[in-house]
């Protein structure tokens, strides 16, 4: 089937369904300009640092270095903040929002991204479930406790070597603060705040059990495969579509939809079928 079929049928279950749950990936940021990880090269073309030091995005993305040398887990986190804070979400997050508007939908977001780009696009913080955590909240290296803060620090970081001019703190105990999010063998991600957001999430999908569903999901890929699972896991519900838009990795059992494409693109060619039809 060719896209703009597909295109179509994906329109005409929105316009049916009583709710939505957006789920997306990392590739959700790339139409916003942020970095594709995909692989060492993809990593090392964002961070040339590292391809000097010969380390990949695993092993910088690890817990360890904020107990060893925080000037470093800062560098590679304090730098992505900087990124995410100054990143403005691309269309089609407002193409979502407008459909849930026109169409009267309940909708949730799952998500396994971290940059809180989905509340910066004007979706509501109760109807987001950050699976990994979130960039902008802090937590205690050790932990100390269980607390988990709004990140509201402000860290330098050189480019050429990608280490961080300043070292946030607990202010409970003083130790360093690491962002609270599950990194790779993680041993210390305090997941309550995750953890809260999946009940609702769980709240909403049990009351919806009999409504019409789609699950529109976005640049999830197979590496880390949380959220192209739970797309499936949704998709077996009794009168639920799964629309799985991915430029790569598409590929979905039917009767759900297997969308090759970027999230922009795919977004942009359902909204031309609700253009064409009189819709949005």
């Amino acid at each position: 089937m060719e896209l703009s079929g597909k295109f179509e049928i994906a329109a005409r279950a929105i316009q049916k369904a009583g709710a939505m749950v957006i789920t997306a990936g990392a590739g959700m940021g790339v139409d916003s300009g942020l970095p594709d990880f995909r692989g060492r090269q993809g990593f090392w073309n964002a961070y040339p640092a590292y391809e000097r030091l010969g380390m990949s995005f695993i092993s910088a993305a690890n817990p360890a270095h904020f107990e060893r040398d925080p000037a470093l887990g800062w560098g590679f986190y304090g730098h992505r903040t900087n990124l995410y804070r100054s990143t403005i979400p691309h269309r089609g997050f407002n193409l979502l929002l407008q459909w849930i508007l026109n169409y009267n939908l309940d909708y949730f977001v799952a998500t396994s991204n971290v940059d809180g780009q989905f509340q910066k696009a004007g979706f509501s913080e109760e109807k987001i479930w950050e699976a990994h955590g979130s960039i902008h909240h802090l937590q205690c290296v050790k932990p100390c406790g269980t607390d988990i803060w709004s990140n509201k620090e402000e860290v330098p970081v050189d480019e050429s070597t990608i280490l961080a001019g300043y070292i946030p703190e607990c202010p409970h105990c003083g130790a360093a603060a690491r962002p609270n999010i599950l990194m790779f063998g993680d041993y210390s991600w305090l997941s309550k705040r995750s953890d809260e957001q999946e009940d609702k999430f769980q709240n909403f999908l049990n009351s919806h059990r009999q409504d019409l569903f789609v699950v529109i999901e976005m640049g999830a890929g197979t590496a880390i495969s949380t959220i192209r699972n739970l797309s499936e896991r949704l998709g077996s519900r009794r009168r639920a579509l799964v629309v799985r838009i991915n430029p790569r990795e598409p590929e979905i059992s039917k009767p759900h939809l297997s969308i090759a494409c970027g999230a922009l693109e795919g977004l942009t060619g359902i909204q031309e079928i609700f253009s064409k039809s009189g819709g949005l």
